[in-house]
């Protein structure tokens, strides 16, 4: 067993089975043992799965486009500021340098406020650790992890708490016996701490997911494990080892969102973003340099790969 699965094994056999939210916290983020904090890079050829980010300089270089269109927007502020959570190995910093640029920890403590200008967020909320719940005999119950014969698996529990239970009814379509849902409460929490840092300007977030209405074609839920670019039911396998995410409920960060002042402007998908971003000179600042073929290669990665699968969606605070 994994040293975070060992330590896993040891709060069951203390408190009994856990919630799926603390299973995901300690394998992502144990701060010596959590896949990712540990030394080794979980990203790229040699990793277990690739980011937008990793498609640089091509990514970035776009982006820049998106932020500097915004920045403009809001008539070009001295102050404007490129807040990144979960920034990871700060790979958008060359790209935004033109501005201030923060790249914010999920764990370094109170954030700025008063920030004129853009939160960016790239594949940050589908890392958040959630919890899983199933609809079985008229009620939503939470799903825990148990320990048997050493190894780790479901165990159906209670109902689902008051704030849970409220967050599955307001974001999904009416349940159906034997669905399968994730909650993700951190969601919620990070949205409130984004529209407290903003004063005035943009959330820009990238990620993959589905609507209220798309969440039909999940009738097991989204959970997935990767490990070496591969993904993988069962999650609970070698903690701290593999990345474990969920897909983004897009309705609830633009319905939440809107209650906190953060208003739709788009959502779409990254092609979509791309081509909008590369259409003033025609992809030739992106596909400069001695590089070129690579640079086409990452360019078609982002529209049609990632870019049909990932989402971009854009909220202003005015």
């Amino acid at each position: 067993m994994t040293p975070a699965g060992e330590l896993l094994a040891a709060e069951i056999k203390r408190k009994g089975p856990i919630p799926f939210s603390r299973f995901m916290e300690v394998a992502l983020y144990h701060p010596v043992y959590g896949y990712y904090r540990r030394p080794r890079d979980p990203f790229g050829k040699r990793g277990d799965f690739f980011t937008a980010e990793q498609l640089q300089p091509v990514f970035g270089i776009l982006m820049a486009a998106v932020v500097r269109k915004l920045y403009g927007t809001l008539g070009e502020p001295p102050d404007f500021t490129v807040i990144e959570p979960g920034a990871g190995r700060a790979e958008m910093a060359a790209a935004f340098s033109e501005w201030r640029y923060v790249p914010l920890d999920l764990d370094s403590g109170e954030p700025p406020t008063g920030v004129r200008g853009v939160i960016f967020t790239n594949e940050f909320f589908d890392a958040l650790p959630v919890d899983a719940a199933i609809f079985e005999g008229g009620a939503f119950r939470e799903q825990r992890v148990a320990l048997r014969d050493g190894t780790f698996g479901w165990q159906t529990g209670g109902t689902v708490d008051v704030e849970a239970g409220h967050y599955l009814r307001s974001w999904y379509p009416p349940p159906e016996e034997g669905r399968w849902y994730e909650v993700n409460l951190a969601a919620l929490r990070w949205l409130e701490r984004m529209a407290a840092i903003l004063s005035k300007g943009y959330l820009v977030t990238i990620d993959y997911g589905f609507t209220r209405a798309e969440s039909a074609r999940f009738p097991a839920g989204t959970l997935m494990g990767y490990h070496r670019h591969t993904a993988r039911e069962d999650v609970f396998a070698e903690p701290g080892e593999r990345d474990i995410t969920s897909h983004v409920n897009f309705t609830i960060l633009q319905e939440a969102g809107a209650h906190l002042g953060l208003v739709t402007e788009r959502f779409e998908t990254l092609a979509q973003t791309m081509l909008a971003a590369g259409e003033a000179d025609q992809f030739a600042s992106a596909l400069a340099g001695d590089d070129e073929m690579r640079r086409r290669m990452q360019l078609k990665t982002l529209l049609f790969g990632m870019g049909e699968t990932f989402r971009v969606l854009v909220q202003r605070k005015a």
